[in-house]
């Protein structure tokens, strides 16, 4: 067997653009060893607020070399025209596309009200007694009108149309708190409410599908020492 004179040519183009590929990624890793330069991250406002803003002040003491700009935004923005590093998204999956998303944490979403609810309008004994409650709806959760919950029996689905619905978790978990009824939060924004009483867990045995954190970067040549080091950070968190 033998080249063709088209094959030699598309061989050693190719292999030009991949020594050349090689190379930028050596520069990139040899001028990346020192965490310095500009961070942009992006992330949703409440995952933002309760678990980033929270481990930032030790990060950047750790590296106070390092600019940092933390954008919060609850839908997901374009990394490439925003100019960001890192975005983190929580999701049950991440779509195919030219963006490179690495799993690092995962999120675990159950059922809620508060104490003064459920003294007032009752607590479902089964799923399908969600039906006949007032419902707190996410407005950019997959689930806002059918849940999809995992219990001990198997899987039970339920329709919905939640009479009230809102764009951040945080909020949310303040409708509740305040007894306008039954809804589902992930574990970063129910914790601490739920130690302090404010939030009890509604049919503790079921919860809907764990959805994922992704941190997402454009391509791997995003993941240079700076966004290294903020992810590490915040898996420690994550683990913590």
């Amino acid at each position: 067997m033998s080249l063709t004179d088209a094959g030699r040519l598309y061989y050693d183009e190719a292999s030009g653009i991949l020594d050349a590929v090689t190379g930028v990624e050596r520069r990139i890793r040899d001028g990346a060893g020192a965490v310095r330069g500009h961070l942009k991250v992006n992330a949703s406002s409440s995952f933002g607020q309760t678990v980033i803003a929270p481990i930032l002040p030790a990060f950047l003491e750790a590296y106070p070399d390092l600019r940092l700009t933390l954008s919060m935004d609850d839908r997901v923005v374009d990394m490439v025209e925003g100019g960001f590093d890192v975005s983190l998204r929580i999701r049950a999956a991440m779509p195919d596309s030219a963006l490179v998303a690495k799993k690092i944490g995962t999120i675990r979403q159950r059922i809620f009200a508060s104490p003064a609810y459920l003294a007032r309008a009752g607590t479902p004994h089964s799923p399908q007694e969600i039906a006949q409650h007032r419902v707190v709806g996410f407005l950019l959760a997959d689930h806002l009108t059918r849940w999809a919950l995992h219990g001990p029996s198997g899987t039970a689905t339920i329709g919905l149309d939640p009479p009230v619905r809102v764009g951040n978790s945080l909020v949310l978990r303040d409708l509740l708190i305040a007894g306008q009824g039954i809804g589902t939060l992930p574990d970063f924004v129910s914790a601490e409410a739920e130690a302090r009483g404010d939030l009890v867990r509604v049919l503790p045995d079921w919860e809907l599908p764990a959805p994922e954190i992704f941190a997402v970067t454009a391509s791997r040549l995003s993941m240079d020492a700076k966004v290294t080091a903020f992810l590490d950070h915040l898996r420690a968190a994550l683990r913590r």
